[in-house]
Parts: structure tokens; C-alpha cells; sequence
């Protein structure tokens, strides 16, 4: 999103505003209690301010054309806060400030008050995930509970992998928000893009447990992933996460990575992406013509971007989507 100003989920506007009142029961509605501690009820902030909810998490953009300063209640979730216009200067109760650029963003943890002391004309993009979901996903990950509340460093760098990950995440949901009954109306949808968001910060924002996340995890039997592979096989279309698949075969998820990773050279969701490709050239290969398009059916498979879905399906296939579509009139 580097020196990208654009407005982002511009059809999912929540509110267009000049008052205080308004633009604070909106923050308040869409991510947390807020307040603008140095502005009269006559301050003019205009604000836009637009959001949706990714399966369990909140992603929004806001922008002020005003200066602004904004002091947020305790937070009850993990919030990410990632300028893409101006400049602002946010700090977390007991924490070093950061200085939100195009380049710097902010992540924020659980039971801290924020402030942020914006520019003309600032700009951002938010992130909200719940702390419990965040928390379990971790747990799952290491197959152990948490004896430290998890803890991220409080500085994104957004030209860093886990930074640019996220931004690719955000323009993906940006761009398929804008269609009506497109990608976000679909449960296996949803379900990736909520994986992506969440993965990005766990394996690549540094925290307290990233250590344990990333050491070596014991090779599991073949018994296990055998029976991983016949649960997705069985049922393709189930939005399968990592972490539930490992709990359904009683192995960790780094147990499940290694032994795929052994036995078929591949991951989990590398092989659940083809098994969900093979789904796709058989719809699209028995449809009568002009019954389907090749959007439709990629889509209720869970692919999101079609230029990457079309290249994986012409490298599995030797042909394109539309070709095989095309077959069922020969």
C-alpha cells in the first residue's frame, strides 16, 4: 500500500461525517470505544470511515481531513493500524511510540489504551482480530496451551514479509468487496482470507512465542497423515483449516506440516488446493454449455484470485479453465 492514497471497501461506507458525536459513535460501533480528547463539540474532523467483517475479523479504512487525535478505551482484541495517507504518531499505554508511515504500521495487543495523534489528511487501514481466536489459532499451532498471553512486538515494517503479506491480503479483499454476491458471500472464501490475515502476523510479526512457533517439530507416523488425506479427500468443500485438520488426526500443526511434508512433499493446503481444483475441472467439464461460468464455479471452490487461480489450473491441467468449459459443447 506503499504511496497507494486510494479508498479502500469504498462500497462498504459505514458513515461520512463532520461531527465529533457521529464520528465517534461510529469508531465505537465498528472497533472500539473512542474519544477526541482535544477537540469542542464544534471541531470539525470530517471523517469517512468504511468496514467489513472477514469471517471473525474486522477490516476497515478511515480517513480525517482535519488534524485529529484520538484516545481509544482498553482494547479487548489485537489491532493492527497501517497508514496509507499522511502521518500519525500512535502510542500504547506503557509502550515506545511508533511512527506511522506508508512504510511503519502499529500492532497493538489486548488491555492498552491507544493514542493516536494524527496529521492532515491521515489515512489508514484496521485491522481488528479477536484475541481469543488469535490466541487459540497459536495453541493449535504449537499443540500447547499458553502460559504467556501472546505478545507482539509493536512495530510492523510493511516492506517486511509478514508486512507485505498483509497489505496483499487487504488489496485482495478490497478488490472482491466491491461485487455483490462475489468471493465474500462464500464460506471457503472467507475462511482463507481470515487464515492469511491471522498467519501473517503469527509466523512473520515477531512475539513471544515466535521461537516456539518456528523451532523443529517431531515427524509424525504414517498413520495420521493417511488419515489426514481421507478426511480431505472425503470432504473437499469443508473449510478446512490447518489447525482443525491436525485436532481431527490428534497431531500439532507443526506434527502435520512435517509429516506432509515427508510423506507427499507438499503442505496440507497445497494438497487441498489441488484436491479443490480437480473439484473445479469436473464442474466445469459436466456443465452444460452455458449453464456456468468459470468465475462461478472457481469462486464456490474458495479460489479468490483468478489470475492465480487460472495459472494454477493451466500448470495442473496443460489447459485453461476455459477450455475445459468450452469442452462440454464439443
Amino acid at each position: 500500500m506503499q504511496a497507494n492514497t486510494a479508498e479502500m471497501f469504498r462500497s462498504r461506507r459505514i458513515v461520512s461525517c463532520r461531527g465529533i458525536d457521529q464520528a465517534r459513535e461510529a469508531l465505537t460501533e465498528v472497533f472500539l470505544p473512542v474519544d477526541f480528547p482535544t477537540a469542542r463539540a464544534s471541531t470539525s474532523v470530517a471523517m469517512d470511515l468504511n468496514a467489513l467483517t472477514v469471517g471473525r475479523v474486522t477490516v476497515g479504512y478511515m480517513q480525517f481531513q482535519d488534524a485529529v487525535r484520538i484516545e481509544t478505551a482498553e482494547a479487548m482484541n489485537f489491532h493492527v493500524d497501517i497508514p496509507t495517507a499522511g502521518r500519525a504518531t500512535m502510542r500504547a499505554a506503557f509502550g515506545s511510540p511508533i511512527y506511522g508511515t506508508q512504510r511503519t504500521a502499529g500492532v497493538f495487543m489486548p488491555g492498552r489504551p491507544v493514542d493516536l495523534d494524527c496529521d492532515v489528511g491521515f489515512a489508514q487501514v484496521s485491522v481488528m482480530i479477536p484475541r481469543e481466536h488469535l490466541q487459540l489459532e497459536l495453541e493449535s499451532m504449537l499443540d500447547q496451551r499458553l502460559t504467556r498471553p501472546l505478545e507482539f512486538t509493536g512495530e510492523l515494517d510493511l516492506m517486511a514479509p509478514g508486512g507485505r503479506a498483509m497489505l496483499q491480503a487487504l488489496r485482495l479483499i478490497d478488490a472482491v468487496s466491491e461485487q455483490p454476491g462475489g468471493p465474500l458471500s462464500h464460506p471457503l472464501t472467507l475462511q482463507r482470507l481470515e487464515q492469511l490475515l491471522m498467519n501473517s502476523l503469527l509466523f512473520t510479526q515477531p512475539h513471544n512465542h515466535s521461537e516456539q512457533l518456528t523451532g523443529s517439530a517431531p515427524a509424525p507416523g504414517a498413520r495420521p497423515v493417511s488419515r489426514a488425506v481421507e478426511l480431505l479427500r472425503s470432504s473437499p468443500a469443508h473449510p478446512w483449516t490447518v489447525s482443525e485438520l491436525a485436532s481431527a488426526v490428534s497431531l500439532s500443526v507443526r506434527s502435520m506440516h512435517e509429516g506432509f511434508r515427508r510423506s507427499l512433499d507438499t503442505t496440507p493446503m497445497a494438497y487441498l488446493r489441488r484436491l479443490r481444483l480437480e473439484k473445479v475441472r469436473e464442474e466445469l467439464m459436466a456443465a452444460p454449455p452455458g449453464t456456468v461460468s468459470v468465475t462461478e464455479v472457481a469462486t464456490r471452490w474458495g479460489f479468490v484470485h483468478l489470475g492465480r487461480f487460472a495459472a494454477a489450473y493451466a500448470a495442473a491441467f496443460g489447459e485453461r479453465p476455459s477450455d475445459s468449459l468450452r469442452s462440454t459443447g464439443r
